[in-house]
């Protein structure tokens, strides 16, 4: 098929996610922009487990033709190399970057009625409970290497403190433990947070950027609310928009211009940052360079932490 006839038909959004976690909020915010600039129709597929590999697999087996994109995250084309031991792809050759969509800091969310039970108000007290009964405390994650289980590993590795780790195939399943009580702690994407926050259901103790977040300017840092121990403490996660290697030049351009379009409006960048995401819209030679050197910066985490996934 001519290239300049693309999208002759749906164009296929791959989330390597169960639902309702931010990778799939996000997802579902760009569609319908890209439906619009496109006058075709973006579907989104949600197709979890690995920690985000299988769908991605999927999506670096599937034609270059520009059909079939991924909304990647930190923890499939940043961590994951560098976790797992065996891998189907490689996050770096098999893709070819379009945009990074957004950047969201983590927040470090409790049970609120079990944290109330435990006495536990803040970061400092939440470590004192964790060390005076290591492995009592479950710790949810959507999964083995996201940025949410490596969140939760460093800061288990810089607070001297142990949580038994628990993998869920998204955040949305995960949450839902955590709210109904199952678990303890998460190291959340804030955005799939944000509703259970206020509601009250969830308690936020921190964020896990370098930088408190609009979105919750009264919810100190980790770094901030850990003391020295924590000093130095950030692991934000990030998402963004990815086509088979050698999907055609010209097709990439069109999806990272239209993208970087909406994500610039009002009403999107309000959106995002109302949920605590803070827009992207960059290059592909720019979201290349930058996941060249995430990879760099987790490689490091991992292999710190010591993490390890068979």
């Amino acid at each position: 098929m001519a290239q300049g006839t693309w999208p002759a038909r749906p164009v296929k959004i791959v989330v390597p996610f169960a639902p309702g976690g931010t990778t799939d909020i996000l997802a579902r915010a760009m569609a319908p922009e890209l439906q619009k600039a496109f006058g075709q129709s973006f579907v989104v597929e949600n197709r979890a487990g690995a920690g985000g590999n299988i769908g991605a697999d999927a999506v670096a087996k599937s034609a270059p033709d520009g059909y079939t994109l991924l909304m990647g995250t930190v923890g499939t084309h940043g961590i994951n190399k560098a976790l797992y031991s065996r891998m189907a792809f490689d996050p770096q050759k098999d893709f070819a970057p379009i945009t990074l969509v957004a950047g969201v800091p983590n927040v470090m969310v409790v049970n609120a009625d079990k944290a109330k039970a435990a006495g536990i108000n803040n970061v400092a007290d939440f470590i004192r409970v964790a060390k005076a009964s290591p492995g009592k405390l479950n710790m949810a994650s959507s999964g083995n290497g996201t940025s949410i289980h490596m969140a939760g590993e460093l800061f288990k590795t810089m607070s001297g403190t142990y949580m038994i780790h628990f993998p869920y195939g998204g955040s949305g399943p995960a949450l839902m433990s955590l709210a109904g009580g199952d678990m303890d702690v998460m190291f959340d994407n804030l955005p799939s947070s944000m509703q259970l926050i206020k509601s009250g259901k969830l308690k936020a103790l921190a964020v896990t950027s370098a930088q408190r977040s609009a979105a919750l300017p009264d919810v100190p840092t980790v770094e901030e609310a850990g003391g020295a121990a924590l000093k130095g403490f950030e692991a934000s996660s990030w998402f963004g928009l990815l086509a088979p290697a050698g999907t055609p030049a010209d097709i990439i351009g069109r999806i990272q211009q239209e993208a970087a379009k909406s994500l610039g409006t009002p009403a999107i960048k309000e959106k995002l940052l109302a949920q605590g995401a803070i827009p992207g819209g960059n290059t592909p030679e720019q979201f290349k360079a930058f996941i060249d050197a995430e990879h760099r910066k987790w490689a490091q985490v991992v292999k710190t932490s010591g993490a390890k996934v068979d």
